[in-house]
Order: structure tokens, then C-alpha cells, then sequence
């Protein structure tokens, strides 16, 4: 401020020694005045002009360069610049914030959705987009009841009560292959609203399950209970004599024994879901496997066959010795399952045949093939589902539980094995454990 008062009083000095030059020198001093006043309005006009650069360089609002560097007029542009650039800098921290608020919105599980007062759509993220077949180059501020036309959920819109989710189906949703969205609406701002859906696909069929798996429990344990009291209830009250009281003891013995198979494998399932994943230090031996699988299957084809003249044709073959890391309970109760469902389901004197073998690729295989009645292909991909039977009445004369499959499904999942199931209805059918490289080590000694 000082260095522009100084300025103006030089401007006014200058002009005032011209003045006095200039004129006469009977009016020197008339000139030395309009001197000072022309030497102020210079001063002015070209402060006047600076002033005028400053402004259009603010309407520009390029920081880049000032204008005018020295005096008022410098300041006040150097002050500007740095205001400007501050400015610059929190909208890029804004813009920054911005973007990385979106992109963790983006990768969310969940679908995101943005809608106007009007209720068009302002922004929506990739699950979102999935879950209701939207286009981000498409389908911005459109209206989204107009994509997406369901009943329920005009419905839960119009009504403005948002307390609580609505569950409808999805973009992929078919009758062969449900897909359930869970949707919720949230108020904010100036009438706008926060859509959020889940895909609850799994968690549906994971309730429909349990309650199936309760209700087919009930039921497999209802049905021999209800035997054994109407047993007791007839030894209880009825004089019998000592064959017809040996029948029925034994047809209870029957069906307690079939009661506490059940249980066993209910058991079975719950120890393979809640302890820990077989390590790969522990070796069992394929020929000790292979042995007890022999001797079980011969014994149930015997009791199976004792009142028919013949029984099953078994053959056992183990093409290399080898031995498999993991669990000797587990993998015996796999295998077990997969004979004793051949026999059971292979009528008398048919052929089941057991192989163990190694692959080319260093993998190993135990499979189980008959000569069944086979099963028909719409079975095929619910058949380790827990209590399904392709015949029911069939399976409860053979003695399954229908869980034996469940069974295999789950030691194979641990063991890192994959369950292979061919079949042909009229030719029989084969079940096929393939074991990975690294659970598999063996010799090249022939068996």
C-alpha cells in the first residue's frame, strides 16, 4: 500500500515538472497544477487498466499465470491464484473421495441403486445392473418401474412404507432355476431413494432344504416307531405263540436296526461338516480298502440273496498298488456306500464290478459300475441331495436311508476327489471317485 501511495505521488510530481516546463512562465505554476492532475488521471487510468487485466484474468480463472506481479493489483492477483488453486485442489480431493466411494460401491456383494425424486435412475452399480438387467448407457434417468415391471414391487413403492425388504424374482429368474432378490427402499435427501437387493437364491433353497431335511427325518424315523408300537402295543395285548412272538421280535429288530442306520449316517454327515479337512500326511492303504470292501460286499450280496438261489457276480480289481492321504473312516464309508449301492440296487445275479486305477495324468480312480436297472438323466443332478430317492418305495425295501450319496458327495469334497456318475436306464450304472495327483502315491507293482 505504501509502494502504491509512492507510485501516485511520483505519477503527480512527474506531472507536475512537465506542467511547469511546458507552460509559459508567467502560468508555470497554472501548469505544475494541471500537471499533478493529469499525471493523477495517468496514474488512474493505467491503475484503471491493471485492475481491468486482473478481473478478466478471474473471469478466465486461469491460475496459471497472474496477470500483474507488483503492487495492489499483484497481491490481490497472487492472493486469487492461490485461492483458485486451493479451490482446484479441494474439488479434486472431492472428486477423488467421489470416485473411490463409487468404486467400493461398485465391488459391494450387494446392488446399489440411485433414483431421483421422480423415481428415475441417477447412477447404479455392476451387481445391480446384474441383478435387474441394466444398461449404464441405456438406462440412466429412466424411470425404474418401467424396467423393471413387477407387481410386488410397484406395489411396495407406491405404498412408502420401506420398513421392510420385498423379495422378487430376478433378471435370470426361470421355473427350472429360481433366482429371489431381496429389495429394499431407503429415503434420502430431497425425496430421493437408496435401492438395495441381494441375491437371495441360496439362502431360500438352503431354508427350503432344511425344512425338507426335517420333514424327510421325521418322516424315515416316523415310520419304523410307528411299526415297533404297533408291535408292542400287539405282544402287549395278544396271547401269541412262541413263532408268531419270534416274528415280531424279529421284524422289530428289523426296524430298529433300519432306525439306527439312519441315525448313524445323520451322525456321519454332521461329524463330515464340522471337523476340520483331512491333512495330507496321513496315508491309508488302497489294498486295505479294497480288501474290506470285499469282504462287506460279499457278506451283504449274502444276506441280500439268502432266500434266492443265486447270488451277485462281484468282481474286485485293483490294476496298482497305491495308497491315498487322508482319512481311513472316511474314505472306507465313501466307498462303502458306492458297493453297497450296486448291490443293493443290482438284482440277483448281476454284476458289480470294483476297480481301482491310476490315470495317465497321475490321478487315481475308484469306481463301481452294475448291471442295474440304471437311472434315468433328470435324476442324475439331484442324487447326493440329502433323502432323494429316484424310487422311493424301492429304496426303503433295499434298507437306504438316502443318505449315502449325500455321504460320498461330502468325503469326496474333503478329500478333493470328484464324483463322476454315469448311467444308462436298462444298462446299469457307474459311480467314479477321482482323486487328485497330489493325495494319490504309488508303486508300479501290479495287482
Amino acid at each position: 500500500m505504501f509502494l502504491r501511495l509512492v507510485i501516485f505521488l511520483l505519477f503527480q510530481c512527474a506531472g507536475a515538472l512537465a506542467g511547469w516546463y511546458l507552460w509559459p512562465e508567467h502560468i508555470s505554476l497554472a501548469g505544475a497544477l494541471v500537471g499533478v492532475v493529469a499525471g493523477g488521471l495517468v496514474w488512474a487510468l493505467l491503475d484503471i487498466m491493471r485492475g481491468m487485466r486482473v478481473l478478466q484474468w478471474l473471469r478466465l480463472g486461469n491460475a496459471a499465470e497472474v496477470p500483474v506481479k507488483i503492487g495492489l493489483w499483484g497481491e490481490v492477483s497472487d492472493r486469487a491464484r492461490r485461492l483458485i488453486r486451493s479451490r482446484e485442489q479441494q474439488i479434486r480431493d472431492g472428486e477423488h473421495r467421489l470416485q473411490d466411494f463409487l468404486a467400493a460401491l461398485q465391488v459391494s456383494p450387494n446392488g446399489v441403486l440411485l433414483l431421483d425424486a421422480q423415481g428415475r435412475i441417477e447412477w447404479f452399480n455392476q451387481t445391480a445392473a446384474a441383478h435387474f438387467g441394466l444398461d449404464a448407457q441405456r438406462d440412466l434417468m429412466q424411470h425404474f418401474g418401467n424396467l423393471v415391471r413387477d407387481p410386488g414391487f410397484a406395489a411396495y413403492q407406491a405404498s412408502s412404507d420401506y420398513s421392510h425388504d420385498i423379495t422378487m424374482p430376478g433378471r435370470d429368474n426361470t421355473p427350472s432355476r429360481p433366482v429371489r432378490l431381496s429389495v429394499q427402499l431407503h429415503p434420502y435427501g430431497d425425496g430421493r431413494r437408496l435401492l438395495l437387493s441381494r441375491d437371495v437364491t441360496a439362502l431360500e433353497q438352503a431354508e427350503a432344504m432344511r425344512r425338507d431335511f426335517v420333514a424327510n427325518v421325521s418322516h424315515e424315523i416316523r415310520t419304523p416307531l410307528t411299526v415297533l408300537s404297533g408291535f408292542v402295543e400287539t405282544l402287549q395285548t395278544l396271547p401269541l405263540d412262541e413263532p408268531e412272538r419270534a416274528r415280531y421280535l424279529a421284524l422289530m429288530a428289523q426296524q430298529a436296526q433300519r432306525m439306527q442306520i439312519l441315525v448313524s449316517d445323520l451322525l456321519t454327515l454332521s461329524r463330515l461338516e464340522g471337523s476340520p479337512l483331512p491333512g495330507a500326511g496321513e496315508w491309508v492303504s488302497v489294498p486295505l480298502l479294497m480288501q474290506q470292501l470285499e469282504q462287506e460286499g460279499h457278506a451283504l450280496s449274502a444276506v441280500l440273496n439268502a432266500s434266492a438261489g443265486s447270488g451277485h457276480e462281484l468282481v474286485f480289481e485293483m490294476l496298482q498298488d497305491a495308497e491315498i492321504a487322508g482319512t481311513l473312516n472316511e474314505l472306507l464309508s465313501a466307498m462303502s456306500n458306492l458297493v453297497s449301492n450296486a448291490i443293493r440296487y443290482t438284482p440277483a445275479g448281476g454284476v458289480v464290478q470294483v476297480r481301482w486305477q491310476l490315470l495317465g495324468d497321475g490321478r487315481a480312480e475308484f469306481s463301481v459300475s452294475d448291471s442295474g436297472p440304471g437311472i434315468a438323466p433328470e435324476h442324475l443332478p439331484r442324487l447326493t441331495e440329502r433323502f432323494y430317492r429316484v424310487d422311493r418305495s424301492r429304496s426303503r425295501d433295499t434298507g437306504g436311508t438316502g443318505l449315502g450319496l449325500a455321504i460320498v458327495k461330502h468325503v469326496a469334497q474333503r478329500h478333493g476327489a470328484e464324483l463322476k456318475i454315469d448311467s444308462t436306464p436298462g444298462k446299469g450304472s457307474r459311480f467314479a471317485l477321482v482323486f487328485p495327483a497330489t493325495r494319490v502315491r504309488h508303486s508300479s507293482a501290479p495287482r
